[in-house]
């Protein structure tokens, strides 16, 4: 059976023309000699529909209520998408992440998969089944609907490839994977190529291209992965672990560029230097599932040092509560919060071979008088935090002096 697995993002089925546009999709790939299982999101914004309608009822929603409410919304893709394809005259079947058997662990909201059944997809596919899956959510060990967080239908989609051994089409509203995003920067250039750590440090540093889960996924299974348009049939972007992907990455020191608004920059002042006090801190923040990224630390004067990091917005108010009772046992500290940020990062595997990328950032950077309020490094990416007023000046011009 060539089965191939294909994902289609919630703007790709907006509307009920684009419904049938990616019906008609399928059935080319069907018609082509493929068994298509067709992952899906939630319609247009119906997601953040849902997400207002919960905060219409109260200002604090619990999690599991809130997993409940919003996988809603894949289910009615699933639906008519399916309606569209039997109409078309092609047998197709619908089924939930806990009707297929999707099975997660972890918190409401941020799962992750541990384990999918196939008997019931190959079974339907056998069938001469079109099989659409609802993405983004499953089921766990207490047999309560889950979500895997935003964009989490990538993952779905990507863990549904790995299982069935099979590739994995990713379509959306744009092309393919571009250097930076061509709504921040119109002369971005689509990559043909990428690779797996280059697509897993801009997934993680807010490209929104695609779901950061959904790559480590791929990559330790050495998942096939393509990224497209839903909406024309033009070339898209290849992600794999090919040697000529990285000789063709090596040629530019820098792949791309991408920029988070989602955080804020934390400062704590004048925290006694005890390691002890480090690390509760730090315990603190992961015990209410706080990601930590950007950190820095002063060297001690008086016994006391300065700590800073970057942590989400959205956990701003459990960060503020923590700090607060900190606060009590040791008055000595002191916090800030700045929330006009963004950060800025740059990533390629050529980093890996080409001396001087940092030099020629932060040239362009200092020339252009973006000041720079943290940085943090890894072997093929460099992030810093800058003011979010002068986010479109920085795009520009990094991504000018990088050809991006």
């Amino acid at each position: 059976m060539n089965i191939v697995v294909q994902k289609y993002g919630g703007s790709s089925l907006a509307t009920i023309p684009r419904i049938k546009n990616v019906a008609s999709r399928i059935i080319e790939k069907k018609l082509a000699g493929y068994s298509p299982v067709v992952v899906v999101s939630a319609m247009g914004s119906t997601t953040d529909q849902l997400v207002r309608m919960a905060y219409s009822v109260t200002d604090s929603p619990t999690k599991r209520e809130m997993d409940m409410l919003l996988a809603t919304g894949e289910q009615v893709s699933i639906a008519m998408l399916s309606m569209a394809l039997n109409d078309m005259g092609h047998k197709a079947i619908s089924f939930t992440g806990q009707q297929v058997g999707i099975h997660t662990i972890g918190y409401h909201g941020k799962s992750r998969i541990m384990d999918i059944e196939t008997h019931k997809i190959e079974h339907a596919l056998s069938d001469n089944n079109i099989v659409i899956v609802a993405g983004f959510q499953g089921v766990n060990e207490k047999d309560d609907i889950t979500t895997l967080g935003r964009g989490g239908s990538d993952t779905s989609a990507v863990a549904l490839s790995c299982v069935l051994q099979c590739p994995c089409e990713i379509y959306t509203d744009v092309d393919g994977i571009y250097g930076v995003d061509p709504k921040l920067y119109p002369p971005a250039k689509k990559l043909d190529h990428v690779t797996f750590d280059e697509m897993l440090e801009m997934a993680s540093l807010g490209s929104g291209i695609m779901h950061g889960r959904s790559i480590e996924l791929g990559s330790k299974y050495n998942a096939k992965l393509y990224v497209s348009s839903s909406i024309n049939k033009t070339q898209g972007t290849y992600i794999d672990h090919k040697e000529e992907t990285l000789k063709i990455s090596q040629r530019k020191e820098i792949t791309g560029l991408a920029v988070d608004a989602a955080e804020v920059l934390v400062s704590l002042s004048r925290l006694p230097d005890q390691h002890d006090i480090v690390s509760d801190l730090f315990a603190r923040l992961a015990n209410q599932n706080v990601n930590i990224d950007m950190i820095s630390q002063t060297s001690p004067t008086d016994g006391l040092t300065d700590i800073s990091f970057s942590a989400p917005k959205d956990e701003l108010q459990v960060v503020e509560t923590m700090f607060r009772v900190l606060k009590e046992t040791h008055p000595s500290m002191d916090y800030t919060i700045d929330e006009d940020v963004v950060k800025l990062s740059v990533v390629g595997v050529g980093m890996r071979f080409q001396p001087g990328v940092a030099l020629g950032l932060f040239d362009v950077l200092q020339h252009n008088h973006i000041p720079v309020k943290m940085i943090t490094t890894s072997e093929i990416r460099i992030s810093c935090m800058i003011p979010a007023d002068l986010k479109e000046k920085a795009v520009i011009a990094v991504a000018d002096h990088f050809e991006l």
